[in-house]
């Protein structure tokens, strides 16, 4: 038999040996990251739902984590959280798509550009479009609800700054535009905030030219602010809790989520400040049997959370030279107990289920 490029492939390169055989508790090589981090690099969290657990998880395991919106002093832990301090690395709220994360970016490079973010007034009281659940009973007026986005956008290029790597977990390739200005809402008007017309607002699921656009015009915007900085992708394995597209919810979900994936995967190998760690695969895919998600067949259960992380860290590749001690990451740094990384993540795509007919 003559020689192929199969001859020398490791043991993991084959179903077999790397799936079968070793089980779900047992992958070996299954990621490791393409670049050496300094000891204590810091890291940037942002994204779906499901990139709350990384928050926790860095923490959790001693390592810093950017926190460039702290919560006011005094505020329990649950208050805070509440107000969507210390989810992710600024005041965002869960980030679904690719365009929301471009305008992100945008607006990072430019604050007061928010004030033409729409802004939203239910009962009296103000919200904003690209996060319209982070203060629960709204803001008293429109210029402190501007105002108080400006500062978010402030932070999160503050977060892009002081972070070595950049994290951000991909959720959806679904989402809602203004049809005139074409700002994308973190979700349908209507739902948690707002008022939906139809003449205004439209729905679109972005292809993988769009996303693949989306993201790199995102990549982009993060080089001009930290041009060292380096950007981790995933995908959230937690499926569409609805579907505005004329599809099945699990045929959107297959979509939605493939999309997402083959964006990631190709954006990591062209070039070498990004890459790829597949959450997505651990907990979605067919040998899994479905077995870490809840019987609501879209959460995540803590025993997948805590496997996910285990490879992650298994993976990620730290030297054992530091960067320079900075004051400000420091005061930055925290650790979250067991209890903290089971809480019930924030998710405002939940809000999706009352809609659901019985």
């Amino acid at each position: 038999m003559s020689e192929t490029p199969y001859k020398h492939q490791p043991r993991h390169a084959f179903w077999r040996t790397g799936v079968a055989d070793a089980g779900v508790w047992s992958y070996e090589n299954l990621w490791r990251s393409k670049w050496k981090l300094p000891a204590n690099a810091a890291f940037a969290t942002y994204g779906s739902c499901f990139a709350q657990h990384i928050s926790r998880a860095l923490q959790a395991n001693g390592k810093p984590w950017v926190n460039a919106e702290p919560c006011p002093d005094r505020a329990s832990p649950a208050l805070a959280a509440e107000f969507g301090y210390g989810v992710y690395s600024s005041r965002t709220a869960n980030i679904y798509t690719a365009k929301m994360l471009a305008y992100w970016v945008a607006l990072a490079q430019n604050p007061d550009d928010t004030a033409q973010v729409e802004l939203w007034e239910n009962a009296g009281t103000f919200r904003d479009s690209l996060r319209p659940t982070i203060e629960p009973e709204g803001f008293d007026t429109a210029e402190e609800c501007a105002a108080m986005l400006a500062n978010t956008a402030r932070a999160f290029r503050r977060s892009v700054e002081q972070a070595q790597v950049f994290v951000f977990t991909m959720g959806l390739t679904e989402g809602f535009e203004n049809i005139l200005t074409g700002q994308p809402y973190a979700m349908c008007p209507g739902t948690l905030a707002g008022s939906y017309d139809a003449k205004v607002h439209a729905f679109h699921n972005y292809s993988y030219p769009e996303v693949r656009a989306a993201m790199e015009a995102a990549l982009e915007g993060l080089k001009a602010i930290n041009p060292q900085i380096k950007v981790l992708l995933t995908v959230s394995p937690v499926p569409l809790t609805a579907t505005a597209s004329p599809d099945h919810v699990l045929l959107a979900t297959t979509y939605s989520k493939s999309t997402l994936r083959a964006v990631a995967g190709d954006l990591a190998a062209a070039s070498p400040s990004v890459d790829y760690f597949p959450s997505y695969e651990i907990i979605a895919t067919p040998p899994t049997r479905g077995i870490f998600f809840e019987p609501n067949m879209r959460s995540v259960a803590p025993q997948g959370v805590k496997l996910v992380m285990s490879h992650f860290f298994k993976g990620m590749r730290f030297g054992k030279a530091a960067l320079k001690a900075d004051d400000t990451e420091t005061k930055r740094r925290a650790a979250l107990t067991a209890a903290a990384a089971e809480a019930e993540l924030a998710c405002e795509e939940v809000a999706l289920e009352k809609e659901a007919r019985p």
